[in-house]
């Protein structure tokens, strides 16, 4: 299965859309295309970073917006009952962890890496407690950031762990910083 999605986004897009999509994806977010893009497509992290961020919160301030009046016409119908139920389960879940800290808690909740977590998991649990909009967006957007700097630095690692070598990018960055430092 993960062969099939590789390669569908390897043969039909550029590595920068392939990134920028995958983020998208409920679930896989950032979380899943900054490892895909830096260690399956090659791309340097300071490619994959802006373009995983940019597509990741992409979807939230519709989710934060629409969220709500969605679930409420899929109540109405008996199709989409079940999924309006399952959505509402799926905040109630995460419920307390967000409410006990308010915007920190939101912040956490999407800044840990892990699967069930992230921005459309965020958006859905805000929206359905009536946060504010606006600070919830930028709560989500900083929870996210952190969370794609954690995955980068993960897949760095990977990266360093498989081949031996610091990865071309942070070999960068550390001899930048060198010469920033013997300069001053």
């Amino acid at each position: 299965m993960v062969e099939t999605i590789q390669a569908f986004f390897q043969e039909n897009f550029p590595p920068e859309l392939a990134v920028f999509f995958i983020s998208m994806v409920p679930l896989i977010e950032c979380r899943g295309a900054i490892p895909f893009g830096m260690l399956v497509l090659n791309m340097p992290l300071w490619e994959v970073l802006p373009i995983a961020i940019a597509g990741n919160i992409l979807p939230v301030p519709f989710i934060l917006l629409l969220i709500r009046p969605v679930i409420n016409w899929f109540k109405k119908t008996r199709i989409f009952r079940p999924l309006a139920h399952w959505i509402e389960a799926k905040a109630d879940k995460n419920k307390d962890k967000v409410l006990k800290y308010s915007k920190w808690g939101l912040f956490v909740f999407v800044a840990i890496p892990v699967p069930g977590t992230g921005a459309w998991t965020g958006a859905l649990v805000a929206a359905l407690l009536d946060l504010r909009v606006k600070s919830a967006f930028f709560t989500i957007l900083f929870g996210m950031i952190c969370a794609a700097l954690l995955m980068t630095v993960g897949s760095s690692l990977v990266t360093f762990i498989m081949s031996g070598e610091v990865p071309q990018d942070w070999q960068m960055l550390m001899d930048y910083l060198g010469s920033v430092n013997s300069a001053a």
